[in-house]
């Protein structure tokens, strides 16, 4: 199973020198399996460079959102296969308590906000709501939980013969915790990433920012490790970048909290463009 990243921000950066090696897309990661079927996770700006062509000639897409805040959606109405006629396309993602996924997704994919209905779409689109238990798609095996962020918001494990992927881009494991996460209680978003080949984990935040941003929903860099160390992974790709942070200060947060925890596994900060084999 090959992953690529084509956004991941937490919110749109400015493009420049700054942000060269990390880019300034919002979260978008294709996953991609050995007989070359292909998923698509969380639709950020990103979205639209991997729609462009990239994705090759697919029968069959699928979409796997985390959750519908804006910054991983915006990309959605740029998508290119969903105007492939008759093209199968399917999205999964959390309803709320009083909306349909497809209600939901139907507020963005319509005017004022877009002058596209997601009814009018040409493709054959599918949407089914998550958590569902256990989905085969092609090669992939797909579960999903409920994890702690505001909203509706799922985490993601995809698995294939080759090995395993986590996903959680928005995720605050420490709400509530001042010490260690390893307390012997429950821990958001562990049976989704417990042993998992790769980790993709929000890492919004330094710890001088989450101070004044406790309940918000994102980690900060040393507690995604902590996390992926509790997880007992065998790497974590750090994402979720915010905005502010230029490609030196996300090389200094990464290489002060590996100097500090002293993980047992690679860690390093997804950039635009990178690609990593798992279970290889």
């Amino acid at each position: 199973m090959r992953v690529k990243f084509w956004g991941t921000r937490g919110s749109l950066a400015s493009p420049g020198p700054d942000t060269a090696r990390y880019g300034g897309n919002t979260a978008c990661v294709e996953v991609r399996g050995e007989d070359g079927a292909v998923l698509v996770l969380d639709a950020g700006t990103g979205i639209r460079l991997l729609g462009g062509g990239a994705l090759g000639t697919p029968s069959r897409v699928d979409l796997l959102l985390t959750h519908l805040h804006m910054d991983h959606v915006q990309g959605l109405g740029f998508f290119g296969p969903l105007y492939v006629p008759g093209l199968e396309v399917h999205i999964w993602g959390p309803a709320s308590t009083t909306l349909s996924l497809r209600a939901r997704l139907g507020r963005y994919m319509s005017p004022p906000l877009f002058p596209v209905r997601l009814r009018d779409l040409p493709c054959r689109l599918t949407v089914h709501e998550v958590p569902c238990g256990t989905v085969h798609i092609g090669p992939f095996s797909v579960d999903s939980a409920l994890v702690c962020h505001p909203g509706p918001t799922t985490g993601f494990r995809i698995s294939t013969a080759q090995g395993t992927l986590a996903y959680l881009p928005d995720h605050e494991p420490a709400l509530g915790v001042s010490g260690p996460m390893a307390g012997g209680g429950w821990t958001s978003g562990l049976a989704l990433a417990e042993g998992a080949d790769l980790l993709i984990h929000d890492a919004q935040y330094d710890d001088r920012e989450y101070a004044a941003r406790v309940g918000w929903g994102h980690s900060t860099v040393s507690r995604a490790v902590e996390f992926a160390a509790l997880a007992r992974v065998g790497r974590l790709a750090l994402f979720h970048h915010d905005p502010g942070h230029d490609d030196a200060m996300l090389d200094t947060l990464v290489a002060e909290a590996v100097a500090r925890q002293r993980p047992s596994f690679p860690v390093e900060a997804a950039g635009e463009g990178a690609t990593i084999d798992v279970g290889r």
